[in-house]
């Protein structure tokens, strides 16, 4: 249905466009331009002037209710998809609200901890079927301690190359004694 009267309504466009063309001016309209001498001897001698005048107003009455009709047909054809759109973004909406809702009461429980100058007690972690763990006295009172530096990697230690040995030195041949056993001073 849109369609059939999107194209009726060009056709009745170019239509209007020719009655309003066809009309006469002060300069004398279009009777001029077929060589006759006076306005009025192409339509007749005085009929041109109001055929002229009651098709301009149907046309122009049909241009107006097509328009209106297609405004209405395109309000229709759209209304879901906008109405859709209109939930989408409410429900998007509310989360952002509900996520603001949330970080302004997180912070404000900052704030009152922070007044009260007690850290915030950390909640204890409960397994199903068991108690929670007791913090002993001391721990709670006691600052947390500095977690060890990390250790080095040791350096690697240059590899000292044994020097060179000098060759053994041949052993010594014993003196040999003198004949008749007396050692020589």
């Amino acid at each position: 249905m849109f369609t059939v009267l999107t194209i009726l309504h060009v056709f009745i466009c170019l239509f209007l466009i020719l009655v309003v063309l066809l009309q006469a001016g002060k300069g004398g309209g279009m009777g001029i331009g077929f060589g006759s001498a006076t306005s009025n001897t192409v339509f007749g001698g005085s009929g041109a002037g109001n055929f002229l005048s009651r098709t301009t107003a149907v046309v122009a009455t049909l241009f107006i209710l097509n328009s209106l009709a297609l405004a209405y047909l395109s309000t229709q054809r759209d209304s879901p998809r906008l109405r859709a759109l209109a939930a989408e973004k409410q429900k998007a909406q509310q989360v952002e609200d509900a996520t603001k809702a949330k970080i302004l009461e997180d912070l404000q429980k900052a704030k009152d901890v922070a007044e009260k100058g007690a850290a915030a007690p950390a909640p204890a972690l409960e397994t199903e079927g068991t108690a929670p763990a007791e913090v002993p006295a001391a721990a709670e009172s006691t600052p947390p301690a500095e977690a060890p530096a990390p250790a080095e990697a040791p350096k690697p230690t240059p590899r000292k190359v044994p020097a060179q040995a000098a060759p053994p030195a041949p052993a010594a041949a014993p003196a040999a004694e003198p004949a008749g056993g007396e050692a020589t001073p």
